[in-house]
Formats: C-alpha cells, structure tokens, sequence
C-alpha cells in the first residue's frame, strides 16, 4: 500500500489554486472598484449584477465568460485588462423558466464594446437561439469601443445579424438603463420590445452636439433622445418607467406572457374570473350614438380576465390600442380603436403600430382578438404625402398573413377600407361578430346619401329635409345591425354582456387550429 503521507502535497497545491480561483470569482464579482460602484449609483443607476438580481429569480443566475479579457494593444488598452470586458452574459429563471441575459457593464471602459465584449455577446444570443429561450439585454454603453477601431465595428455586426436571426423565434427584450448612441441603437430596434427608464436612458443615431453642428438646433440628451420622448413621439420605445426597479419588474412580468419560442404556446395561468361571466357594464360603456367617445380601454378591462391589461406602445398612436392580456387563463393580444382619440381612426401611426403588434403575435403563437369602432382612415394632405396608402397596407398585409386564431366583434362604427383592414372576415377572421349597435358600410349615412343622392337633394325645395329623409333610408336599407349578418360577413350578433364568453368559446374551438402558408422564402411585405 502506498503511504500517502509521504508524497507530494498535490491536494495543498490544488487548494491554493482553488483559494486563487476564488479570490479572481470575488474581484469579478466586486467589479472594478467601489469608486466606479458609487459613481454609478451616484447617477441614480444600478449595477450591471444589481440589474441581473433583479430581473432574474433569486439565485439562478449562472454566468458565462466572467474571466474573459480583451486581447488589444495600443492607447494603453495593453496595461488595462478587467475580467468581464465590460459585460456580463449568462441565463438564469424568471418565475421558473429559463431566460438568457447579457448586461453592459458601465464601470469597465464605460460599458463600450470591443472584439472580447462582442464575441461574448455573439455567443449567449448563439445559446439562446440554440436552447429556445428569451434574450433580455440590459444596454447602458458609451457605443463602440474606439481604440479597438473596426473590429468594435464588426462585432456590431454579429450582434445585428443575431438579432436578425432570432427574430419571431424567441423573444427579444431590449431594456435601455443608459447611453445608446450611434449604430449601437439598431440592435434595440431589431428586438420586439424596447423599454427604457426616465432621465437616465436614451437613444440617438446622432448626438446633441452633431444635431447642433448640422442643423443649428440645440436640444438636450433626453430632448432628443429620452424615454419619454421615444414612447410618445417616435414610438422607439414601447415602455416607459420612472425607475429600473419597476422597469425590471415589468420586464418579468411581460416575460410571464410570452413563451419560449415559436414553437411552444404563451404559459396558461389559473383563472379564478368565471368564463362565462356577463359584462352587463359593456351595454352603459359604449353610447349607441356613434358620434360620442367612450374609452375602449375600459371595454377591454371589462372583457378579460381580472382587468389585467398590459398595454404596448401605450403612449404612442393613441387612436389605436395594442394590448396583451389573458382570457380563460390562456394569453391573448388585443387590437382595438379608440375612439377617445382622434375618433378611432386609422392613420400612419395606428396602421405600423398595430401591424408590428399583429407580426409579434403571430410569431409566438398569441390568439389575437380585434375589436372595431372605427370611421375610417384619416383623411388629409399630410397622410397622403406621408404615405397612408403603403403604411396601412402594413397592417393589411399583416392580418393577411398571420396564422393565430383570430377573432373580431364590429362594436360601432365599421366604415370603408379600415373596416377590411381591421381583420374582417374577408381577409381571413376566423369566426366575425358584432354589437347590435353595429353600423357596417362602405360610409357614413350622411356621407353615402350625399353621394347617391347629390342631384336629388340640390333639386328639392328643402335640401336639407330632403337630406334627412334620404340619410333615413339609407340607414334603414343598408346599414341597419343585421344587414352584414344576414349576407354572411358576420358571423353573428350577440348580445354585448355575452362578449367575454363568445370570445373565450371561440378561442377554445380554435386552439386547435392549423393554417399553412403558400411555399416560399419569404413574403415582401409593404414598406
């Protein structure tokens, strides 16, 4: 028997290198020093690990690449080599399921990218492709990293080719808590959601002092490029929060809604909201008079379940409402008009809005229900320049093409081609209602009469009675609640308080529904 006593102390030498090891784990974990720590915090920021333990459940995190180090030379890059290189990429769980996550790391090199930071990200979007699992980045850096040159440049490039690749295949949440300038911008936008934080985010393709130089404007960071204005005015931006605490808790909370990739369905929850409950409030909501507003908010809380809503792009193109929410415990996306607004027409904004809502949905197999009260498409000088005709068709060719179950009730108002566009059962709803206070036609009565019967009306002794009398019986021809019932455009009429069953009896009937798209590379959709 060999006495181990007297040979070489390999078990003391393999602890010291453990005792190393874990004193770089340590460093890492600490960053790069408590000085950077605080100034981070000064600027009412967290840290990259403080982010992570939030938006992940406790303890799951599971990093990747800690001990990473750039390889570059030159401007003194040589005599500065942090471990992480300024990000830290990993997965973890949120409420249970697994979530891939990489976090610029303002401290190190101001969170900028260079080929090492690059190729850590390029390797944990690969991850989350290959395990078919959500991507969450958590972006605050300064852009590339400029004493690495074009090699910074090109891991933008994998980083866009990735996002591009994962697109409708698993969801990508895109989460500014910093400085994103530049092309550096793009990777957000190429993600399906984008959420950014009051005062201390923002985005720009060029910066305050080139707007200046160029154009003679001067604007500030958040001026050009905040959160607010993002989720209002160019809708960059689909969320908007005032905090990263609440920021990174609706960010699990959207997670909650979505599933892994496009090969599974969105989670279903325990309903304790009865599915055949009556919305006896729906029938005092909505006014009959098709001229007076009433919020379609409102409507959509009454119908689902718990009055649990989360509203996307909640600020921006207002005249349309994009919602996720959950009906008989199974996910659903809601698209409706909101007649608070502008009246509920359709214009530019509305149309983009709601069609990347439909793609997004279709993608990652979410039921979409469609509720219309709308008069029309927008009419006027501006629209037509700024290309309504193209940008509507985006939201045509969008319904077109989508595959989910879909499932519309005609409320209101349901005039002309946004009645076509907001998925009627010509272009491929599954299953068509409508409100008995429905008004389906090519116009208003107003308008129809005073293009049918122009002559008629100029010729009378009373124009105006005359106009009365015409509108009259053009309502009661051909735009009376079961005219488009009774020639198969509707499915049927029902009664307003039955909406929440009829819907949720629809959506169960068509969760088993298969629809095949004609063979080929891919469609060209309009732009």
């Amino acid at each position: 028997m060999t006495d181990l006593s007297q040979a070489p102390s390999a078990a003391s030498d393999t602890r010291g290198r453990v005792a190393e090891l874990q004193a770089i784990r340590e460093q890492v974990r600490r960053g790069p020093s408590e000085k950077a720590t605080e100034a981070q915090h000064a600027k009412g920021k967290l840290t990259a690990r403080e982010r992570i333990e939030l938006l992940l459940d406790p303890g799951s995190f599971h990093e990747v690449g800690p001990l990473r180090r750039h390889r570059a030379t030159g401007f003194g890059l040589e005599a500065k080599r942090p471990y992480t290189d300024g990000v830290i990429t990993g997965w973890g769980t949120v409420d249970g399921r697994t979530v891939f996550v990489y976090a610029h790391d303002f401290r190190i090199f101001g969170g900028a990218l260079g080929e090492a930071h690059a190729q850590k990200i390029h390797k944990i979007m690969d991850m989350a492709i290959a395990a078919g699992a959500p991507l969450v980045s958590l972006n605050d850096g300064a852009g590339a990293r400029i004493q690495e040159g074009v090699v910074a440049l090109a891991g933008y490039g994998g980083i866009f080719q990735r996002n591009t690749k994962a697109s409708g295949v698993i969801p990508q949440i895109s989460v500014m808590l910093g400085p994103c300038a530049g092309g550096a911008a793009y990777s957000p936008a190429l993600t399906d959601f984008v959420f950014m934080v009051r005062e201390t985010s923002q985005m720009f393709i060029t910066g305050p002092d080139v707007v200046q130089a160029v154009t003679g404007a001067e604007v500030t960071q958040n001026g050009l490029g905040g959160a607010d204005v993002h989720a209002s005015t160019s809708g960059v931006a689909h969320f908007a929060y005032d905090d990263e605490e609440t920021c990174l808790e609706e960010v699990r909370y959207l997670l909650s809604l979505l599933p892994q990739n496009n090969r599974e369905n969105p989670p279903r929850t325990e309903c304790s909201d009865p599915v055949d409950r009556r919305c006896e409030a729906l029938v005092d909501l909505v006014p009959a008079d098709g001229n007076r507003p009433y919020d379609m908010r409102a409507v959509i809380e009454e119908i689902v379940d718990d009055g649990e809503v989360l509203e996307v792009h909640e600020r921006w193109a207002t005249n349309i409402i994009c919602a996720l929410a959950r009906l008989d415990g199974h996910v659903v996306g809601v698209v409706a008009n909101q007649p608070q607004q502008l009246a509920g027409v359709l214009d530019i904004h509305a149309s983009e809005k709601a069609a990347r809502f439909v793609q997004m949905c279709d993608a990652f197999n979410i039921p979409i229900i469609t509720l219309l009260d709308v008069p029309g498409f927008l009419p006027g000088v501006d629209q037509e320049h700024g290309g309504i005709i193209r940008h509507g068709a985006k939201l045509l060719y969008a319904y077109c093409n989508a595959t989910v179950p879909r499932v519309s009730v005609v409320l209101r108002k349901a005039y002309g081609g946004a009645y076509i566009v907001m998925d009627s059962q010509s272009i491929g709803a599954d299953v068509t209602y409508a409100w008995p206070t429905n008004e389906i036609a090519v116009m208003g009565a107003e308008g129809a009469a005073n293009v049918i019967f122009r002559r008629q009306i100029a010729a009378a002794d009373d124009p105006e009675t005359t106009r009365e009398k015409l509108v009259k019986e053009y309502k009661s021809e051909l735009m009376h609640p079961y005219y488009a019932a009774e020639r198969g455009l509707v499915d049927d009429v029902i009664d307003p308080a039955d909406t929440r069953a009829v819907l949720a009896h629809a959506l169960a009937m068509l969760r088993t529904k298969h629809a095949d798209l004609p063979a080929r590379k891919h469609g060209n959709p309009p732009q």
